[in-house]
């Protein structure tokens, strides 16, 4: 007897049986495709496009990198790499290091702005007229220049 569920199984796996095992949404899957981060298999006269296991893995692959603060773009670059590049692997992520710790530098000095700025509205709440956090981000061209480090010049 010919069961076609176990048919199926051993040709590849539905768009729906994908994004379970890879834990994404079925749109998730069709927004790779479309940016090609993965490819779309062909559609068969009859039934559905059937997706190779190894898919789920590239799926995994990609949610990962993205966890680690690589952008799509750098994803689709790590992707076309293999494991004989280590180098040029290494200066893509040592570039995400380098813009996590100017992100890092970037809340810092929010953090302090929000937290003086706070500072000032709990002084100023004693029989001040005027919010110190709005007059401030209204008025005082400084507040920024205090806390954040001008941009770096483009490369």
């Amino acid at each position: 007897m010919n069961d076609k569920r176990n048919d199926s199984n051993t040709n590849g796996l539905t768009i729906g049986q994908l994004a379970r095992q890879a834990s994404v949404n079925v749109e998730t899957i069709r927004y790779y495709q479309r940016i090609g981060l993965i490819s779309e298999p062909e559609k068969p006269a009859r039934g559905y496009r059937r997706y190779p296991t190894a898919t789920t893995d590239r799926i995994r692959f990609i949610k990962r990198a993205q966890t680690l603060g690589f952008t799509l773009n750098e994803i689709m670059e790590l992707l076309t790499l293999d494991d004989g590049n280590c180098e040029t692997a290494r200066k893509i992520a040592e570039h995400k290091l380098e813009a996590i710790h100017r992100r890092i530098e970037d809340l810092t000095a929010m953090r302090n702005a929000l937290t003086d700025l706070i500072e000032s509205c709990r002084n100023n709440a004693e029989g001040g007229d005027r919010c110190a956090i709005i007059e401030t981000l209204t008025r005082d061209p400084t507040v920024f220049e205090r806390f954040f480090r001008p941009n770096p010049p483009v490369r």
